[in-house]
């Protein structure tokens, strides 16, 4: 295996790297998609009246619907025609590594089983997604099938907006008949089994990577060329965890790299209550942290494509994937929702994904029951009074307070070293990432993540004052990472590298230990660009107009055990203040934000102090189905809030629907009258804050007096009305 250092690396340099390099910086010209959707959701199904929830868009799944489906329709073209016929634009999304697919599978495409192109584990199980639907190992063959397949026939039903999600490859796989092809055409030698060296597992998950990075590279490269043949502009997204939740889950995609692929326009941050409820550790304590975990995975998504001009949906699912109670849903789907407010400059999202499931499914009461129920009507109004605040959210360049200018360093190697464990070192629940991070978010700071891969970009450490690094769980894929952080501490920049270096990761066949290089960490590496002793102790040093603060702790140190992060804050604050000269640096337990009208607060537990936050203004509470006028809000510690104060509203004289559980349109304003038409699913209730220029004389809904007397508030100048929605949409006429 050693005789092979070099080659390896070589390889890799030549199949991954060199688009990294182009993600970093080096000539490309990044794609916003310029497009009138905001909001879009996914469904397998077709259109039907409990679930036209009246997004901007919808994404049809997969051309034979959804392998968990088993009730749809499975004619593409008519699902896609049902939606259309509904005003709404038709996307098309489909999973890269899993699909309704069997007919590649069996053999009825090309005459040839395919079961041996599953994703396999050591135990020789393959990883199945649904019956028949194995986990795959993306062969060129099976892409040549997705092709012809799947993607041509779309684009023939005049679909222009392909979403290809999940890219997946478990960190557990890598035994397969299918794998162990890759890796000798990738290669050049014979598979080596992932468990028997660290070695053998950090070049299985870089092949994993590159297979995927050229699965959509290929997918989508295809789709923009046969666009064009018929004079159509196909745009192309991948839908995908956090870089965060794929390393906590041990799998392997490619991530912030497709953002060097010009077939690739943006992406859906694929973040909800199942992915940021799994438990991670503070102060000793593992358990779920639902807003904290999701506040750093929608920074990781966030971050990862801020600098490259690429389109960015955030998702928030009402409900989850795990059977759990109406209760749960709605506490920990006011989390990650609050949660994804928080950043400002991102406003575009996935409402929903399967609406079917959310409308229509049966989920426990309480947690004590065992009684099942449809989603009640408090939740499906709450909640599509959320969803329809999506159409208008706009994008501010207010920030969220909190100190400003605190990142921690990621990268897509973050996922290489997950699984399996070699010579004893454990990184318990990803805790290496989040020891540097969670101890920030529980003392109200709002850290930021920063791609390794996009320091090429000058914009991705413009506004950083302070960058906390580690290669205790990650590795640099590229030297060209050294020069440009030796670059920015030189001109001012601060970094606090924490690590003992002592990971058996550290000599993975690398280019820090080869082609001329032989540096026995990555570190070392960093170090002697930036003039420093290779093996530097701890301790500040002064590097140009910089400083490189060294703490030889690896950072899951500062969470795993109580109070372990003590020496941690104290060495950041001391940085923060006086070498990066940002001030004060000052601990809450809240965080707030405001939007245009909508103000977004959340307090923390296990913080600095247990006091609620209080919020004085008009308020609409968006959290409440009722949407009663508040003057005053307490949010007390693991909650959030979501406001719309109706003095903020723009054009405050004009009338308007303030919030709503529907979607208003064909907007009519005349002397002393306000007309428009509410559009939701049947079944639920619905309800609107109205802002009116005084008490409204009549009120009418399909032409019929509707007027309750005590529904007007005049201090806020808003009428509550209720009634039941309906997706061919109700009238509603006030006059005064």
């Amino acid at each position: 295996m050693r005789q092979n250092r070099k080659d390896y690396a070589r390889l890799w340099r030549v199949g991954v790297a060199l688009p990294l390099l182009a993600s970093m910086g080096a000539g490309v010209s990044p794609m916003m998609a310029d497009d009138n959707v905001k909001t879009t959701f996914q469904t397998s199904r077709e259109w039907r009246p409990t679930i036209d929830n009246r997004a901007d868009a919808v994404m049809v799944y997969g051309v034979g619907g959804n392998p968990s489906d088993r009730n749809g329709n499975r004619n593409f073209e008519s699902r896609v025609k049902s939606w259309r016929d509904r005003g709404y634009t038709v996307h098309f999304m489909t999973g890269i590594a899993w699909g309704e697919y069997q007919d590649y599978f069996t053999g009825k495409w090309d005459g040839r089983s395919h079961l041996d192109e599953g994703q396999v584990t050591q135990r020789g199980d393959t990883i199945w997604h649904g019956h028949l639907v194995p986990y795959i190992v993306p062969s060129m063959n099976f892409l040549k099938y997705l092709k012809e397949a799947h993607v041509k026939r779309v684009i023939d039903a005049g679909i222009d907006a392909i979403f290809m999600e999940e890219p997946e490859f478990w960190a557990r796989s890598g035994y397969s008949d299918a794998f162990k092809r890759e890796w000798k055409e990738y290669y050049g030698t014979e598979w080596q089994p992932q468990h028997e060296s660290p070695e053998a597992t950090y070049l299985s998950n870089k092949l994993k990577y590159h297979l995927y990075y050229r699965a959509l590279n290929e997918v989508f490269t295809y789709a923009k060329e046969y666009g064009k043949t018929l004079g159509r502009d196909i745009k192309c997204y991948v839908p995908t965890h956090s870089l965060v939740n794929y390393s906590q889950w041990q799998i392997v995609s490619p991530e912030a790299s497709l953002a060097s692929l010009p077939c690739v326009d943006g992406y859906i941050a694929q973040v909800w209550t199942g992915t940021s409820r799994e438990p991670n550790y503070y102060n000793g304590k593992a358990r779920e942290r639902v807003f904290e975990t999701a506040f750093l995975e929608y920074g990781s998504m966030e971050s990862m494509t801020a600098p490259t001009g690429r389109k960015m949906f955030f998702l928030t699912d009402p409900i989850e994937d795990r059977a759990k109670d109406w209760d749960d849903y709605k506490r920990n789907y006011q989390a990650t929702f609050t949660a994804k407010l928080l950043y400002p400059g991102v406003g575009d999202y996935e409402i929903m994904p399967w609406p079917e499931r959310i409308y229509e499914g049966l989920y426990r009461v309480s947690a004590d029951s065992d009684e099942k129920t449809k989603i009640p009507r408090f939740y499906s109004a709450q909640m599509q009074v959320m969803v329809n605040a999506l159409n208008k959210m706009p994008v501010v360049k207010n920030t969220v307070s909190g100190n400003q200018g605190i990142g921690v360093l990621m990268s897509n190697s973050l996922m290489f070293q997950r699984f399996p464990l070699h010579e004893g070192y454990d990184d318990p629940q990803l805790a290496n990432f989040y020891g540097m991070a969670i101890p920030l978010v529980k003392r109200g700071v709002p850290v930021k993540t920063v791609h390794i891969e996009n320091l090429g970009f000058p914009a991705t450490l413009a506004s950083t004052k302070v960058l906390v690094m580690t290669y205790s769980n990650m590795k640099p894929l590229d030297p060209a990472a050294h020069e440009h952080l030796a670059e920015w501490v030189k001109k001012g920049g601060v970094l606090l590298f924490c690590g003992s270096d002592k990971d058996p990761f550290q000599s993975v066949p690398e280019w820090w230990n080869n082609g001329g290089n032989s540096y026995a960490a990555p570190s070392q590496h960093l170090f002697s660009m930036m003039g420093m002793p290779q093996n530097a102790g701890e301790g500040n040093y002064k590097v140009g107009k910089g400083t490189v603060c060294v703490m030889r702790h690896d950072p899951k140190e500062f969470i795993l055990n109580e109070n372990g992060d003590a020496g941690y804050i104290s060495t950041l604050t001391g940085l923060y203040e006086k070498q990066a000269k940002g001030g004060a640096l000052k601990f809450k337990n809240n965080y707030l934000l405001q939007r245009g009208p909508y103000t977004l607060a959340a307090v923390v537990d296990e913080s600095v102090s247990d006091e609620p936050l209080t919020l004085k203004g008009k308020y609409i509470d968006m959290f409440d189905h009722t949407l009663p006028m508040k003057d005053e809000v307490t949010v007390t510690p693991n909650t959030q809030v979501m406001l719309l104060d109706v003095a903020k509203v723009k054009d405050g004289k004009k009338p308007q629907v303030l919030a709503a559980s529907f979607r208003e349109s064909d907007e009519k304003r005349a002397k002393g009258e306000y007309t428009f038409v509410a559009k939701s699913p049947i079944d639920t209730d619905g309800v609107a804050r109205v802002l009116l220029p005084s008490a409204p004389k009549s009120v009418l809904i399909d032409g019929k007096e509707s007027l309750v007397s005590n529904a007007w508030d005049a201090a806020s100048r808003t009428y509550l009305i209720n009634f039941e929605n309906n997706p061919d949409g109700r009238k509603v006429t006030f006059r005064w």
